[in-house]
């Protein structure tokens, strides 16, 4: 999925009543605001670009709050942390199994869907290990970004 995609509709309020509900906190203006943002593309923010996108809509919003609402987004179960390698916390809004694919270029990261029908790819734990989830990280060039390399590779070779 290209990350400027919207994601399927969701019933925002109703998810996020229901989850947080389970945990016996409620719905606040500035979690659901948040949870919004991160629902409106799924392009694994970060969360001062969380921040500024809410504050569009909630100006009076703080960065210390927005920290907040995606730690307790993300203890819900709501949404996912993305880490790649030392690059800022991202945040992923996209629940169902995938793995995700950054390029080395742009910074960008990107949904890949996961095949029910391949299952887990066999592996070996260490004795007492036990595993909840995995995730799979690809690295290389988004389209974008290889057809940018293709296009001055092509002007290299005609300038020879």
């Amino acid at each position: 999925m290209n990350k400027s995609n919207r994601p399927p509709a969701l019933d925002v309020d109703g998810v996020l009543a229901e989850r947080l509900g389970r945990t016996g906190l409620r719905p606040t203006l500035q979690r659901r605001r948040v949870f919004q943002v991160l629902h409106q593309q799924r392009d694994h923010p970060s969360a001062e670009e969380v921040f500024i996108r809410a504050k569009e809509q909630m100006p009076d919003i703080s960065m210390a709050t927005v920290y907040n609402c995606l730690d307790t987004l993300v203890r819900c179960g709501l949404v996912k942390q993305v880490h790649h390698d030392r690059g800022a916390t991202r945040y992923c809004s996209n629940m169902n199994e995938h793995h995700h694919f950054y390029c080395d270029e742009c910074g960008g990261t990107y949904d890949i869907t996961a095949d029910p029908e391949e299952g887990h790819p066999a592996m070996r734990l260490p004795p007492g290990f036990r595993m909840r989830r995995f995730e799979i990280a690809f690295n290389g060039l988004c389209p974008a970004c290889a057809a940018r390399r293709r296009k001055q590779s092509g002007s290299v070779a005609h300038a020879a």
